[in-house]
């Protein structure tokens, strides 16, 4: 292959997805209007009219905005490849620095701030506009940008040292570089697990031990009885920054620990939060965490082992507008494109998310009651203004948990 024709090739690429992309959104927003009017026959007792033309409207105000952003980020991707940006910005810091680690990395790094900073009006539309037109909102800009540095600290401290580290073996280790990057990836992947709760979370919100006693000693026989052991049972200030509901387990081994958003606790009865913590411990129960782990290290290999494959050859780089080549090029090229060229993929993804949920549902059915837990989705479905109608193609592309009318349908039959 040579630069032009792998230039055609990701053009037609990006094109052909882009398009379909936007195509996806447009039956989304047709499908979403054609039900619009009426609530679905089995939640009609539960759900009226309001919140479910509430949630049409909320899905196609964030869906109407992806229509804006989806080519702004084809455009940006390519005035960066074949618009010579990256090209542009690497002989910049050329005539800056002279070791070629600190070069690449400074690249790197200045290509992913401004794609930040570009994309970043899409994301305040969305935070101050569309979350607040429908109530969800509850952030200050001010909390906003103190959530921007947070980021950018823990960056530094992180991700800083990984970069530089995996450009270093890149260039250090020979042509088996990449399972040692691999090797280095899956270790970094692993310490976050362990930190993220106790270091990391904080910085962000607000943690406190769950302070009823009543469904303390709920959850804590439903754990024993399930066999599950964690650190703690934690509630979280979600509702400083918005008023969506969720709860979740996170850490890994002695560090796991339950945590449930205050504005979960406030809507759900005890029986449905026993529910929802029992399709929590389905997760676990069924290996799903380990299996993902395991998917995403595989996958990441696969993908290290393909950029060892490309590193070498004058046709990438050319093809994607980069006539200086070098590992960290190499690198940031790669997985700028990546999402290009594997948009089929989405649908595999979401299939694989959709069985492990439904699975935690049927787990979460045979521990506690299925009526709760059908109960509780309801009340998250209206409480978070998720569309009970999405387009079903649209859905089977980017939903990782069943439609609403499935799910329920399913709970109900068990």
């Amino acid at each position: 292959m040579n630069p032009f024709q792998f230039s055609a090739l990701f053009i037609s690429a990006l094109f052909l997805t882009t398009i379909a992309q936007m195509w996806l959104a447009r039956r989304h927003l047709t499908h979403i209007h054609a039900h619009r009017t009426e609530v679905p026959s089995d939640f009609r007792k539960q759900i009226d009219l309001s919140a479910h033309q509430k949630a049409a409207d909320y899905t196609s105000a964030k869906t109407r905005l992806s229509l804006l952003s989806t080519p702004f980020n084809a455009l940006l991707l390519l005035i960066f490849t074949l618009g010579g940006g990256i090209q542009w910005i690497a002989d910049l810091w050329l005539t800056t620095f002279t070791n070629s680690l600190i070069q690449g990395l400074a690249t790197i790094l200045t290509v992913l701030l401004l794609s930040s900073l570009l994309e970043m009006p899409f994301s305040l539309y969305r935070t101050f506009v569309i979350e607040a037109r429908y109530g969800f909102n509850k952030m200050t800009l001010a909390m906003y940008l103190a959530d921007a540095a947070k980021g950018l600290l823990i960056g530094a401290i992180f991700v800083l040292p990984l970069l530089f580290g995996v450009l270093w073996l890149m260039e250090r280790m020979g042509e088996n570089w990449w399972l040692y990057v691999w090797g280095v990836w899956v270790t970094f992947n692993l310490l976050l697990l362990f930190i993220y709760p106790s270091f990391i979370a904080p910085l962000f919100n607000k943690f406190t031990p769950l302070q009823d006693e009543t469904l303390k000693m709920r959850i804590k026989a439903l754990l024993q009885k399930c066999g599950f052991t964690a650190q703690g049972l934690f509630v979280m200030d979600g509702s400083k920054r918005s008023s969506h509901g969720n709860a979740y387990f996170t850490g890994f081994g002695k560090t796991k620990r339950i945590v449930f958003f205050d504005t979960l606790l406030e809507r759900l009865a005890p029986t449905e939060i026993e529910a929802v913590l029992a399709h929590e411990l389905g997760h676990f129960k069924r290996h799903h965490v380990l299996k993902r782990i395991v998917f995403t290290f595989a996958l990441s290999l696969g993908f290290l082992w393909l950029l060892a494959q490309l590193m070498d050859a004058n046709w990438f780089y050319g093809g994607l507008g980069v006539t200086t080549p070098s590992t960290a090029l190499a690198l940031l090229l790669f997985f700028m494109v990546l999402p290009v060229f594997s948009f089929l993929l989405h649908p595999l993804m979401s299939y694989y998310s959709r069985k492990h949920e439904f699975e935690a549902d049927a787990y979460a059915a045979q521990q506690t009651s299925a009526h709760d837990l059908a109960s509780a989705l309801v009340k998250m479905y209206q409480d978070n203004a998720a569309t009970l109608t999405p387009d079903p193609l649209y859905s089977t592309f980017y939903d990782s948990h069943p439609p609403a009318l499935m799910r329920v349908a399913r709970l109900q039959s068990l």
